[in-house]
């Protein structure tokens, strides 16, 4: 049904997989951890500091906090670039350090590039979305910080967590659809976005299951590392993006 340009035959072969595939893919991101530590927490490193900069600066605004946090999601697979480029180069062998990973984007800057500049605008949307509902539900002006958070979790303000869920929930399914396996490939292959785009797809409709399994692992193991106070995210953010190159690797032929 999708109208495109992109003849079918060029795409490449998407693989079925197990539906706890995933629990492989993790077990294989936690093995490069292990291999290349101190780069795994440098990149660990700067999303933890990421998330505690968007605290710190916008810790009186409770709604730019959680429309940022919950982008954290939308931009991830972009920023977790340079773990995709240790797990690649273990994975063939070659000298992998954090010096090696700075320049993974080059040999394809134009495609990354423009699926970075979608990610960006995808976020905007998303932050704008975030303020919308937040404006619909509280009239009377943003919430002071304990006030929303006992809201949050009581049966009075269950709207509230209904629209916002489904409104994130519109845009989280979107980014999670395209970016699968998108960064990797096109880190790995000299390929345009809209073949990586719709190769991600693909794979996405070939294993519901385990895109389902494979999305709850990816939202557990970073909400773990929210709720340690950031300090799990020096682990989880790269078991995850080093997870994110053998999934890449499972689902693409």
């Amino acid at each position: 049904m999708t109208d495109t340009n992109v003849p079918r035959a060029s795409l490449p072969e998407v693989r079925e997989v197990a539906m706890l595939a995933p629990l492989s893919w993790i077990a294989a991101g936690w093995r490069d951890f292990r291999a290349h530590p101190a780069s795994s927490l440098f990149y660990g490193a700067c999303f933890t500091l990421m998330a505690l900069l968007i605290y710190i600066v916008f810790r009186q605004a409770y709604a730019f906090v959680s429309a940022l946090a919950t982008g954290f999601f939308l931009v991830g697979p972009f920023l977790a670039m340079g773990l995709y480029e240790l797990s690649r180069r273990r994975e063939s062998g070659e000298a992998a350090d954090v010096a090696h990973t700075f320049a993974a984007w080059m040999p394809n800057k134009a495609a990354i590039g423009m699926f970075a500049v979608v990610l960006a605008v995808v976020l905007m949307l998303w932050a704008r979305a975030s303020l919308v509902v937040f404006a619909l539900f509280y009239t009377q002006g943003m919430p002071r910080l304990d006030d929303f958070l006992a809201r949050m979790f009581s049966l009075d303000n269950i709207e509230f967590l209904f629209a916002y869920m489904c409104v994130g929930g519109f845009f989280a399914v979107l980014v999670f659809a395209i970016s699968v396996v998108s960064v990797p490939m096109m880190l790995d292959r000299d390929t345009d976005g809209i073949v990586a785009v719709l190769t991600s797809l693909r794979a996405c409709a070939a294993n519901v299951s385990a895109m389902l399994v494979w999305g709850a692992l990816i939202v557990l193991l970073v909400g773990a590392g929210f709720a340690t106070f950031l300090v799990g995210l020096l682990v989880t953010v790269p078991v995850i993006g080093h997870a994110t190159w053998h999934a890449y690797r499972a689902l693409v032929r």
